[in-house]
């Protein structure tokens, strides 16, 4: 049950020009993966955030991890904090959260192992046997530009309108039989999404429909947006910055607001609930300490009446199965998940078969700890890509101030 060893590997995958309120992303998305060696040569697997402070945080505490039971979470998780916090006085609680979180799996995975017990076992019990996946839309370039000006399309093709937009939507659907979308905004003038919105509930009636401008509208324009959409949408996430203009366009239109900007923490859950500024919190399990926490936030979530979905970012199957773990043992969860896999999964580090989305759902895996295996020359081969990338941190605006310099990511834009 001893920790005797952690192994760090950042890794680099391909990934779309998805565009987004601060710009678009890289040719390559980086993911750190972690092995938590303990004893009898079990190995607990993690992924999350990747970038070169994450790197350099989780071997800061190598030292330190070594020797504890990786059953004592509550002392890895004080652990990770004073020696963070030794070591970088300056960062954040939050930015502390992200490191232990990648921890928290690889603990949660090598728990099981040693019991023979899956994670959702673990973590109380699974109230759902199927996790549902809502597919995740982006507006998006044909293909990345090349250095020598050619390009190469990509297999999804552009979608720059609300007809791309429906393409998307229907080739998501066709592969992994989503019944429910989301339409990553703060791209384009808002009535431009608006009617992407209203493209993709005519064109899939009955299919719950939201959309995530990221901040980038005023009061006005998500009050005005709110009321053009009413009938057509689930929920309209972080359609502005701060709980107080949450609070105003949830008071002005009655429309559901979910987000993953505004409350991210425990302690900001308080004033969120006071001033009815949020009915729905997006858990992410890789920003809420890992999933015992994010378990905690969903009977917090149940006790206010709060709506519970899950927030993505670019990933693979480990954090996929963790999700899914977790969704699955969450009561409280009341739409389905958002999830990057559909974009990223051709780069996967885990063998094929344990994990996959099916009917818009995946089946909660059933094998001890998280239920896959890793792939050790897939892994290698995206430890390559991300030593020959020369991306350090993921930088969506200067990636697209390549293409047009004069970008600003400011806050609201519309």
């Amino acid at each position: 049950m001893i920790i005797r060893d952690l192994i760090v590997t950042p890794i680099a995958f391909r990934d779309p020009p998805l565009l987004n309120a601060s710009g678009v992303h890289e040719p390559y998305a980086l993911r750190t993966i972690i092995r938590l060696v303990v004893d009898g040569g079990v190995v607990g697997l993690g992924e999350g955030s990747g970038g070169a402070g994450v790197i350099r945080r989780l071997n800061a505490l190598r030292d330190s991890l070594v020797g504890l039971s990786v059953f004592d979470l509550p002392t890895i998780e004080r652990t990770v904090r004073r020696v963070l916090g030794d070591v970088e006085p300056e960062l954040s609680r939050l930015e502390q959260t992200r490191v232990y979180s990648i921890l928290d799996v690889a603990c949660h995975d090598a728990q099981g192992k040693l019991t023979g017990r899956p994670v959702v076992d673990l973590l109380g019990g699974a109230v759902r046997d199927r996790v549902p996946y809502a597919a995740y839309l982006f507006y998006k370039w044909g293909a990345h530009p090349s250095a020598d000006g050619t390009v190469t399309y990509d297999e999804w093709g552009p979608a720059l309108d609300p007809e791309g937009i429906v393409r998307q939507a229907q080739l998501m659907t066709d592969r992994y039989g989503f019944r429910s979308f989301k339409l990553k905004g703060g791209v384009f003038p808002p009535a431009a999404e608006v009617d992407a919105v209203r493209a993709l509930a005519e064109a899939f009636p009955g299919k719950p429909v939201r959309i995530d401008p990221n901040g980038a509208w005023t009061l006005e324009t998500s009050i005005a947006a709110a009321e053009h959409l009413a009938g057509s949408l689930e929920y309209l996430e972080d359609p502005v910055l701060g709980v107080d203009a949450m609070a105003q366009v949830a008071t002005a239109t009655g429309m559901p607001l979910a987000t993953n900007m505004c409350v991210v923490d425990f302690d900001q859950i308080p004033v969120a609930v006071a001033n009815a500024a949020v009915q729905i919190i997006l858990s992410d399990h890789h920003l809420w300490g890992g999933m015992r926490h994010t378990r905690d936030l969903s009977a917090i979530c149940e006790t206010f009446g709060i709506g519970m979905s899950m927030h993505s970012n670019s990933h693979l199957g480990i954090s996929l199965a963790a999700m899914t773990h977790v969704a699955a043992a969450s009561p409280g969860l009341t739409h389905a998940c958002d999830t990057h896999y559909p974009w990223n999964r051709d780069d996967d580090i885990i063998l094929p078969g344990a994990i996959d989305i099916v009917d818009g759902d995946v089946v909660v895996p059933r094998r001890p700890g998280l239920g896959v295996e890793l792939d050790e020359e897939a892994l290698a081969r995206q430890h390559e890509v991300f030593l020959s990338s020369g991306i350090a941190e993921r930088d969506d605006t200067t990636y697209m101030r390549r293409f047009e310099p004069d970008y600003d990511p400011t806050l609201p834009r519309y």
